[in-house]
């Protein structure tokens, strides 16, 4: 019998915390390595980057955004396309949402598939899904960079380069050096690169490094207060990634299939990396499209509630 998805058991509730990173200025919503929001405190109005996965859910982070300031959010931010990243979004009531051209070219391709697949794979982090009115469409596209004022504050909104997807973004607050890196840096959480870009993500990671954060957000794990752990989420998440698709570029470039890779690739990975979040939920996912890249498939295949069970069943146990 074929075990459900390994993120079907993580049914417990995460402890919340709400971090300031800049005084009356940046905050961070992070929980235990489930997916963070960050927040931007402008002089006349919130920016919110990333919303979680529902209505319902943002709702926590408008009350703890309220404990600090009553000015109206104005701005979401997408940092890419994930379902649990963009499907609360209608609960903020912004004037606009704001993604990467790239970002919203991937929601008109596979946005329905992606939602329907993450659902199926996530039951915690979609609490009151009933509640999502449908696809969160951004209102405002930019190709490679956007400045917002708020105010005094200046806001940096890039495309970073392709990594965790072809559309990743990042905000940067340059006088405050605080970083919001989305899902392109984790700490102590597994990647996600069911959609990745492996050859290029090394490379992006460089150009966030040049930054110099003194603070970020990564897309999950705890909120990173200074310097070194900001330098330190940057090499951990540059590690996995070469790590990961070294060792199965090197089974394909030897005529393996799949599945001895993955069990080659998961023996040489787990010992470092086991113990981090989602592990043993995100390998399949990642193996397969580590697998496609190093075969030749640039573009990431589409994941849909079907292809996902299909790859569970191949993968998941002996995994």
């Amino acid at each position: 019998m074929t075990k459900g998805f390994a993120s079907t058991n993580d049914l417990a509730d995460k402890t919340i915390s709400f971090t300031e990173l800049a005084p009356g200025r940046a905050y961070a919503y992070t929980a235990q390595g489930d997916p963070n929001t960050g927040i931007v405190v402008g002089d006349d109005g919130v920016m919110v980057i990333d919303t979680q996965a529902t209505p319902l859910m943002a709702a926590d982070v408008i009350a703890r955004v309220r404990q600090v300031t009553d000015k109206p959010i104005r701005y979401v931010v997408l940092t890419h396309y994930h379902a649990v990243r963009v499907l609360g979004a209608s609960a903020y009531r912004a004037e606009q949402i704001i993604a990467s051209a790239p970002t919203l070219a991937l929601i008109e391709e596979r946005g329905r598939q992606d939602m329907d697949s993450e659902i199926g794979r996530f039951p915690r982090l979609f609490r009151g899904v009933d509640s999502v009115p449908g696809l969160t469409w951004p209102t405002l596209i930019f190709e490679r960079s956007l400045t917002v004022r708020m105010g005094s504050l200046e806001v940096r909104i890039s495309h970073a380069g392709r990594g965790h997807t072809q559309g990743d973004t990042i905000v940067w607050l340059p006088a405050e050096r605080v970083l919001f890196s989305g899902d392109l840096v984790e700490y102590g959480a597994t990647p996600y690169c069911g959609d990745a870009h492996f050859k290029d993500w090394p490379t992006t990671l460089d150009s966030l490094a040049a930054l110099g954060a003194e603070r970020l957000v990564p897309g999950r794990g705890d909120a990173l207060t200074t310097p070194a752990l900001a330098a330190e989420a940057i090499d951990q998440t540059r590690r996995f990634v070469t790590d990961l698709y070294g060792t199965v570029a090197a089974g394909v470039a030897r005529g393996q299939g799949l599945r001895d890779i993955a069990a080659e690739t998961m023996a040489a990975l787990r010992p470092r990396y086991g113990s981090w979040v989602i592990f043993d939920h995100c390998m399949p996912f990642n193996l397969s499209r580590a697998f496609d890249e190093a075969s030749g498939i640039d573009h990431p295949r589409i994941w849909t509630a079907e292809r996902d069970v299909e790859m569970w069943r191949q993968l998941g146990q002996g995994a």
